[in-house]
Formats: structure tokens, C-alpha cells, sequence
């Protein structure tokens, strides 16, 4: 596919998606959203990519929605209101829904500032990296009279917490990159000058891995709690006995038998 609001590349078996709007800072307009959910869907169609990388390029990984989008807040005989709350609909939210629910690891770089729906764009990854200098900034109460989305509700309380969560929501104070790795919001913190070495790094050393047990493993992390620790076991339960099936698990008791690291190929 042909995209020209971001670039898609291959490095091995990592897919390499950074949004390519840089003199925007990266702000999401339709346009960009539906490239977004095009290249999600052009990685879970494609059985050789095990791992994704998405950052953005320039100073800022990404500024929230682009609020000059014409087609998001002009236009056509219904409300402003019934119009934000159809693009959700009908773009941006199965767009985050899309990056969710990919099978493979997802490694997000974040570099500069990710404010409004671009931080909460950085939270659809499984890991998340930032650079020293890059701040997380809910900005959607405190400068329009808005509540997060693009998952920002159900991300931040499950990774930091509640209390952490509505702190951000409702003051929009900028969280350091440090802080958001102190506070669990972020995998880690890194250098300025080491973050897409270390991003592409961590996406190759994933694409080595397990890619069918990582798929479990995401599917059973990012489902809401189950009311009951019962109900958790016999969740994985299943899982393990469908991953015990796997080639990648003969070959992990063959490499654990014969003192060497094992060779997984996702199968």
C-alpha cells in the first residue's frame, strides 16, 4: 500500500511504522488515522512480520488530534458534537482498536512530546520507550473541556492506577519520561540519542522470540481482570495447552536439553 502520511518499512521480520507528519508534529487527522489502521491491518495480514515499531518523525511523537482537521470538526448539517463523536466512531476508535488487537509485540518509541490522543496513541504498545527529554500530556479537560480517549480511560487506571490516572485527566500536567517510567506507565526511559537504537533493538530481540506464546501472552494480559483467580488459571490453562502443541515448545525442551539457546520461528 502507498501511504503519505507515514512510512512503512521492513527491517527483517520488524515492521517499522512512524508517523510522517512532522511539521504538524505529528497531529492525527483523518487521513493519518486511516493510514494508521491501513498499515494494522497490513501487518496482521502479513505472516513474516513478528514484530512492529511505531514512533514518529521529527521533534514529537505525536501532538493529539489535529483540531485545523476540517473533516473532523466542520462541515455537513449535523452538531459539532455528533461529529466528533462519529469520526471516533468510525475512524479513530477502530483504528486504536486495530493497533490493540495485532498478534505480534508492538515496540512504541516516544520521541518529544506526546500530548492529548498522540499519548494515548503511545499507550497501544506493549512496550513503551521514551526519550529523557519526551513528556506524556493528557491536555483534553483542562484546554477543551474534554475527556481522554483513544483508550487514555482504560490505559492510564490499569497502569498506574486510579488516583495517578485522574490526576492526569483532570490537571493535564505534563508527566516526564522518567516520572511515566517510575510510575509504570512506560516500560522505560532512555538517552535522547539511544532511543531508536534501542527501540529497534528491543522490536528484533521480540521478533526472535515466541511470537505464538507473545500472542498469548498479550491476549491474556490485555483483556479486563476475570472476577476470580479460578477463572484466570483455567484461562491459561488453555492457553499453555495450545502453546504446548507449538513447534516453538519442542524446540525450547530440545535447545533446554541440548544447553543451547533455543531457535523459535512462531510456529
Amino acid at each position: 500500500m502507498s501511504y503519505t502520511r507515514l512510512s512503512f518499512e521492513r527491517s527483517d521480520a520488524v515492521a517499522c511504522v512512524t508517523l510522517d507528519r512532522p511539521e504538524r508534529l505529528n497531529a492525527l487527522d483523518r487521513p493519518l488515522v486511516d493510514e494508521l489502521r491501513a498499515a494494522a491491518a497490513q501487518i496482521s495480514a502479513d505472516p513474516d512480520v513478528r514484530a512492529v515499531l511505531l514512533t514518529g518523525r521529527g521533534r514529537g511523537f505525536c501532538s493529539g488530534a489535529d483540531l485545523a482537521d476540517e473533516t473532523l470538526l466542520t462541515g455537513g448539517d449535523t452538531g459539532r458534537g455528533e461529529r466528533v463523536g462519529g469520526s471516533l466512531a468510525r475512524h479513530f476508535n477502530p483504528m486504536v482498536s486495530a493497533w490493540h488487537s495485532l498478534p505480534v509485540p508492538v515496540v512504541v518509541a516516544v520521541n518529544g512530546v506526546a500530548a492529548g490522543a498522540g499519548a494515548n496513541l503511545a499507550l497501544v504498545g506493549d512496550l513503551v520507550l521514551a526519550a529523557r527529554s519526551a513528556t506524556f500530556v493528557q491536555l483534553f479537560a483542562p484546554r477543551l473541556g474534554l475527556l481522554p480517549d483513544l483508550g487514555g480511560t482504560f490505559h492510564l487506571p490499569r497502569a498506574i492506577g486510579t488516583a495517578r490516572a485522574k490526576g492526569l485527566a483532570m490537571l493535564g500536567e505534563p508527566l516526564s519520561a522518567a516520572d511515566a517510567a517510575s510510575w509504570g506507565l512506560i516500560w522505560a526511559c532512555v538517552e535522547d540519542d539511544a532511543l531508536a537504537s534501542t527501540a529497534l533493538a528491543l522490536a528484533t530481540r521480540l521478533a526472535a522470540g515466541p511470537t505464538r506464546a507473545l500472542a498469548q501472552i498479550k491476549a491474556a494480559l490485555n483483556r479486563p481482570p476475570l472476577e476470580s483467580l479460578d477463572a484466570q488459571l483455567d484461562l491459561e490453562a488453555r492457553a499453555q495447552a495450545a502453546l504446548a502443541d507449538s513447534e516453538d515448545f519442542a524446540e525450547g525442551v530440545r535447545a533446554f536439553h541440548e544447553k543451547r539457546p533455543p531457535r523459535f520461528r512462531g510456529r
